[in-house]
This record gives structure tokens, C-alpha cells and sequence, in this order.
């Protein structure tokens, strides 16, 4: 539950940067930022993954970089549904998307822990040595 709220956190900022670098995006606040990292979070977990499927022969074309614009695509569909949050044109949601997803990276690597297990993390392992038939120590 704290690694959703904490990426919550973090995608918010990310927006809130994007706005604060790109005319044409706008956040009228910081609960309308919140909300929009809310909906960014459900529209990616439930569309995104389809949008990356149909589109996977382009995707593959273009070294990955077609992804940029499903993700220009899902801060539309955003923009679309949060009245506090405006994205004016396709070129703006696409550097925007483009903001979002560095800053995003860059603060995830910035706040994770060494100890962390899974999702990057250096995880700890026990190492065993065989001392007998059936003793390990």
C-alpha cells in the first residue's frame, strides 16, 4: 500500500512538472494533479496494455518509441475526464507524455532503496553451506 501511495506521490509530480515546463498543458491545482495521477494510473493498468498489443507491429518499427504516443493518448483521455487539468494539443500531450515518463523514471530511481525486494530492487538472499547428510548451516 505505501509503494501505490508513494508512485501516486511521484506521478503527481510528474504532472505538476510537465505543466510547469509546457504551455499547453494546464493544473489548476494540486488535488486536480492528484486526481489526474489517479485516473493516468487506471487508464495505464486497464488500456494501455490492449493499446500496446494492437499496436505492437508499429511499436516494433519504431524501436518503442511509438509508445510515447499511447501514453500522449492516455493524458488526452485524462485531460478529457479531470475539468482541472487541460491538455490543448496532440504535440503538447506528446511532450508531455515524454516529461512525465522521465521525470517519473528519474524520481522511482531517486526513492528506491537498496534493501528493496522486487521491482528493481536488490533483494537479500541466505547462503547455505551442506555440512553433512541432511544438515545445512
Amino acid at each position: 500500500m505505501k509503494f501505490l501511495a508513494v508512485k501516486w506521490l511521484i506521478l503527481t509530480a510528474a504532472i505538476t512538472i510537465a505543466a510547469y515546463l509546457l504551455d499547453g498543458i494546464h493544473v489548476d491545482g494540486f488535488s486536480s494533479a492528484l486526481l489526474t495521477a489517479a485516473i493516468l494510473g487506471i487508464l495505464n493498468t486497464f488500456f494501455k496494455p490492449i493499446l500496446v498489443l494492437l499496436t505492437l507491429p508499429i511499436n516494433i518499427l519504431t524501436l518503442g518509441l511509438f509508445t510515447f504516443v499511447i501514453n500522449a493518448l492516455m493524458l488526452k483521455m485524462a485531460s478529457g475526464v479531470i475539468s482541472g487539468f487541460r491538455v490543448e494539443s496532440f504535440w503538447a500531450a506528446i511532450f508531455g507524455s515524454i516529461i512525465i515518463s522521465f521525470v517519473n523514471w528519474i524520481l522511482s530511481g531517486l526513492i528506491r532503496g537498496k534493501g528493496e525486494k522486487g521491482r528493481g530492487g536488490q533483494s537479500t538472499y541466505i547462503d547455505l553451506n551442506h555440512k553433512g547428510d541432511d544438515h545445512w548451516e
